[in-house]
């Protein structure tokens, strides 16, 4: 059971906020938390957003983007570290132009992916997918490279190939690290879901509706998008927390 003191911050945040707006007493740089409950309190109504969509249909719309982008990242990012982890030549044919590119800010991409893909769905997905990319692609190298010596050469000895190798000793081993990749890469890329959804021609996601809030001067609005920002990202970080704790408990063992 979690000790109680896990509430104590939250708690000491929501009556700091309140007690800052009454003392501020200006909505437009501070909005009362009275004025912020109504909107979370009716996710699937229209009636405070300004005639954007709901509060719940923006959230659908970040996450459909989100998860696009980051499947994608996956897909690609860890057959591609687990190559580099187990082949060094393909390790120094690529690393070089990875750590050069890694640095960049997914946002740095927003005109180029403007260029390539124009306006709309796959140039928010293209964003987000660099975003996720490079954390799921360096956890899986690592998480290979972890892999001991000593079970790969014991598979050998008793005759199983790289595909039998793949299978049961590098996934299995590598797994937990991979893993932790998959749920830094999530954090990222529903970090920058958000920006990427200010480019012209959006009309729904949470991003957008920050935007349109803040276009209307509605302060209480832009902080409800951002406390559903804010719940959706810590909701599946339990998720990834939960896979680990179930699929991964054996690593507590190691330590």
């Amino acid at each position: 059971m979690r000790s109680p003191l896990v509430l104590l911050l939250p708690v000491l945040l929501i009556v700091g906020w309140e007690v800052a707006s009454l003392i501020i007493d200006n909505p437009f740089i501070l909005p009362s938390l009275t004025t912020v409950i109504p909107i979370l309190l009716h996710p699937f109504s229209t009636e405070y957003t300004l005639g954007a969509p709901s509060l719940m249909g923006n959230a659908a719309a970040s996450l459909l983007r989100v998860t696009s982008g980051f499947v994608l990242a996956a897909i690609i990012a860890i057959p591609l570290g687990i190559g580099m982890g187990r082949s060094p030549f393909l390790n120094d044919f690529l690393d070089s132009t990875i750590e050069l590119l890694r640095p960049i800010p997914p946002l740095a991409w927003v005109p180029l992916a403007l260029a390539w893909f124009k306006i709309g769905f796959v140039s928010i997905v293209f964003i987000i997918f660099i975003g996720a990319f490079f954390p799921i692609l360096l956890n899986t190298i690592d998480g290979v490279k972890s892999i001991k010596k000593t079970w790969v050469e014991v598979a050998e000895t008793l005759g199983a190939r790289e595909q039998d190798i793949l299978s049961k000793v590098i996934l299995p081993g590598s797994a937990p690290i991979i893993w932790t990749g998959l749920r830094v890469g999530f954090g990222i890329a529903w970090m920058c879901v958000v920006a990427a959804e200010w480019l012209p021609g959006i009309s729904a996601g949470l991003g957008y509706l920050i935007l349109y809030a803040y276009n209307f001067g509605q302060t209480n609005l832009i902080i409800a998008g951002m406390v559903v920002i804010g719940i959706i990202g810590l909701l599946i970080d339990q998720v990834f927390k939960a896979g680990e704790r179930k699929w991964f408990s054996w690593r507590a063992l190691e330590r």
